[in-house]
């Protein structure tokens, strides 16, 4: 479902403030569209906590910060707001477009960014459900801001959209059809807008059209995901009806067999809700070593630490893995590229990832991999047959973008 009616806004209105509220935070940028500039950026952390902290950093400034209760998103965005005014970009500026929310899960009725109506969040509620830790703040953060500004167009940009591309096949699981469709069970996928953008500017780096280039995108934070993108169409990826699915992340497990969550119930006596957390926060990288900070684990690596060593092993195992799937699910790769905090910043595990792999003309230059940039780089040598990239995501900036487009069409 997409919005086919566009809101015109002022001739002059070129910023967008995005939104992306957690389930106890609410990140915010203000961006420029004109130039595709950061005017402010902020962080409220710990909502509802007496611990609750506010940094704000306006461009070319130095960061302010506020601690002490902040109740709940409304006053979270309120004091956003009041820190925006300070700097001269209030939300009452007529120079402010709209507001772009970032929504984790838009089913498989939203595939482009849309204008939010009554009718829009109700379908977002509508998929709580099936995103229960994410949907329910995303709606917060959309209500306040539209009591906030009620007269702006609130448009939602959902993690899930970039992914309506696959094909049937590759997003139906194996379970009965009836069941299935009856409550949604289907591979949904997640960091959309960050593959999006990623693979896009891949395209750019190669100096080719997005249509002519097939690319592996392996975003690795402490949430991580692969995609296969066939021509700028996503056509596989790795996390399924919820994040959970896919490779070893920070704290979740990734792909397992799903009946060791009926072995857990029945052996160890674990309820559905004790599973969960297990899985999501007590797994991955955390589970196998005590640590999910990648740079810690690497240096526990170095010292001879065999647990921290496991599970390195383990990361980059399923890496390759999903490498190799998705390689032969494309036919052709013309790039394999990194982004996010692990995969920009992590040389050990872009080279681990890709050793051994040669046969299918993938290397990397270790002069070029040790470089540390925040630019869009090649890393892999002068003659390989596939590109390795490393791209810094930008998902605040493709909200921005895919936000201001709609309201000025």
């Amino acid at each position: 479902m997409s919005t086919t009616h566009h809101t015109t806004t002022g001739a002059t209105a070129s910023r967008v403030l995005v939104l992306n509220s957690g389930s106890s935070s609410v990140k915010y940028q203000l961006l420029d569209m004109r130039d595709r500039s950061r005017l402010a950026t902020g962080l409220v952390e710990r909502i509802g906590e007496s611990t609750s902290r506010l940094a704000h950093t306006p461009e070319g400034g130095e960061t302010r910060e506020r601690t002490g209760r902040i109740a709940d998103h409304d006053q979270a965005l309120k004091a956003a707001a009041d820190e925006l005014a300070a700097d001269g970009l209030g939300l009452d500026s007529p120079e402010l477009a709209a507001i772009g929310h970032r929504v984790v899960h838009g089913g498989l009725k939203f595939s482009e960014p849309t204008v939010i109506t009554d009718v829009v969040l109700k379908e977002i509620e509508r998929l709580v459900p099936v995103a229960p830790l994410h949907n329910p703040a995303n709606i917060t953060g959309i209500r306040t801001a539209q009591a906030l500004r009620p007269d702006l167009p609130q448009v939602a940009v959902f993690d899930t959209a970039f992914h309506t591309t696959m094909p049937e096949y590759a997003a139906r699981y194996a379970i009965d059809v009836e069941t299935a469709d009856a409550h949604r069970i289907r591979r949904y996928g997640f960091h959309g807008t960050s593959h999006a953008y990623v693979s896009r500017r891949t395209a750019e780096l190669l100096g080719r059209p997005v249509a002519d280039v097939n690319v592996i995108v392996l975003h690795l934070g402490n949430g991580a995901s692969a995609s296969a993108v066939a021509g700028g169409r996503c056509v596989e990826t790795s996390m399924g009806l919820t994040p959970l699915e896919g490779l070893v992340m920070g704290t979740r497990s990734g792909d397992i067999d799903p009946a060791v969550t009926f072995h857990l119930k029945r052996v160890a006596g674990m309820s559905a809700d004790e599973i969960d957390d297990l899985l999501n926060k007590r797994s991955g990288l955390v589970g196998l070593c005590g640590d999910n900070d990648m740079r810690e684990i690497r240096r526990r690596v170095d010292e001879g630490d065999e647990r921290a060593a496991l599970a390195f092993d383990i990361y980059i195992h399923r890496l390759k893995k999903y490498i190799g799937a998705y390689s032969a699910v494309l036919g052709r790769v013309d790039a394999v590229v990194f982004t996010a905090g692990v995969g920009e910043n992590s040389a050990p595990v872009r080279e681990a990832a890709l050793a051994g792999l040669e046969g299918f003309g993938l290397a990397v230059d270790a002069g070029r991999n040790a470089v540390r940039s925040g630019e869009p780089r090649l890393i892999s040598p002068e003659d390989a047959r596939v590109a390795v990239a490393v791209v810094p995501t930008d998902e605040e900036l493709e909200i921005a973008g895919q936000t201001f487009d709609l309201v000025h069409n």
